[in-house]
């Protein structure tokens, strides 16, 4: 057990999921504006340690942050951490609409459960603020665009988007019995450095690399309302400092672009990026895929200033440098 002491009007946040894509940039975000950063991790075997391990190069050795190696999905899990919190960004958990058809207790356990342990914890220790991480696929396959927090989400087509949604009822739940003060964040297919292997910009590219052909679902015309994840981070930042200046809190919005790119546009955008020729290797549509997503963003952009500022295309090119920095010795052999 760890007990450290903290400095005057200093803040402490506690990341969940703080090893990955997102939670390691977030972390490295807070630190610099001089928030106390306790990070929790459990290694999901999903997301290999090497990786993990490399998010957190930059930051594992700052002196204003912690690190717990935790399974959410134990109950009382978080009891282990005797530190003072003042919020906790909730970002841990199961990703994948594909493999949470095969595996859907998996995402129940690693979702829904260690959600409300986090909730548990947070009554407990008179913990008041959350952040909490959810997901476009919400909103399954509704044909009204671009996605607004106030339309309908009961028609979800997979487990993965049930448990998310599943997860801002509990939230809810926990909001009106206890007056925990939550802002659901609805994320919209963030990219960039650090991106998950197994997620299609990455996976397309790496494929690339070694003239492999790229598995395409369909014709090409589903469209993703890419993020990048500075965007999204600066979100989740602008989101707990509203929960900071803020009470009887509870909110829901979208963190997208508000631009929805095709998926031959995103193909085309990595060969004219990378200067590499993509080898398709076209495939029928894979049920849980929704056909697009594409958020409004004028509820974050009035709540909490969330102003997306990065496109697409720069977004790929910072994506594609990082890649090949990452991946030298992997490209040449």
């Amino acid at each position: 057990m760890k007990i450290a002491q903290r400095r005057d009007n200093e803040k402490t946040i506690l990341v969940t999921g703080c090893a990955g894509f997102i939670g390691s940039h977030l972390t490295e975000k807070l630190l610099n504006e001089g928030y106390k950063v306790i990070g929790v991790d459990n290694f999901d075997p999903f997301y290999s340690l090497d990786i993990k391990m490399d998010n957190m190069e930059g930051f594992i050795r700052n002196r204003d942050f912690d690190f717990y190696e935790i399974d959410l999905r134990e109950s009382e899990s978080l009891n282990c951490i005797d530190e003072e919190i003042d919020l906790i960004v909730h970002l841990a958990g199961k990703a994948g609409v594909r493999p949470s058809i095969e595996n859907p207790q998996s995402y129940i356990d690693s979702n829904i459960t260690a959600t409300r342990n986090v909730l548990d914890f947070m009554n407990e220790k008179g913990i008041r603020k959350l952040a909490f991480a959810s997901s476009s696929s919400v909103y399954g396959n509704n044909k009204v665009v671009p996605f607004t927090e106030d339309q309908n989400v009961d028609k979800v087509i997979s487990p993965y988007a049930f448990s998310k949604k599943a997860c801002e009822i509990l939230n809810h739940s926990y909001h009106h019995l206890y007056h925990l003060d939550i802002i659901n964040m609805r994320f919209f297919t963030v990219f960039g450095p650090r991106q998950r292997p197994d997620l299609a910009i990455h996976k397309f590219l790496k494929l690339m690399t070694k003239e492999e052909a790229i598995p395409v679902f369909g014709d090409g015309s589903t469209a993703r309302d890419y993020t990048y994840v500075e965007d999204t981070v600066d979100g989740i930042l602008k989101t707990c400092e509203y929960l900071f200046a803020n009470d009887k809190v509870f909110e829901t919005i979208n963190l997208g672009n508000s631009y929805p790119v095709r998926l031959s546009e995103m193909i085309e955008c990595i060969a004219e990026t990378s200067g590499i020729k993509p080898i398709i290797n076209r495939m029928p549509m894979q049920a849980g895929d929704v056909d697009q997503t594409y958020a409004d963003i004028t509820k974050a952009q009035n709540l909490i200033g969330y102003d997306p500022k990065v496109s697409f295309k720069e977004g790929m090119s910072f994506f594609v440098d990082w890649f090949k920095r990452i991946h030298i010795r992997e490209i040449v052999a």
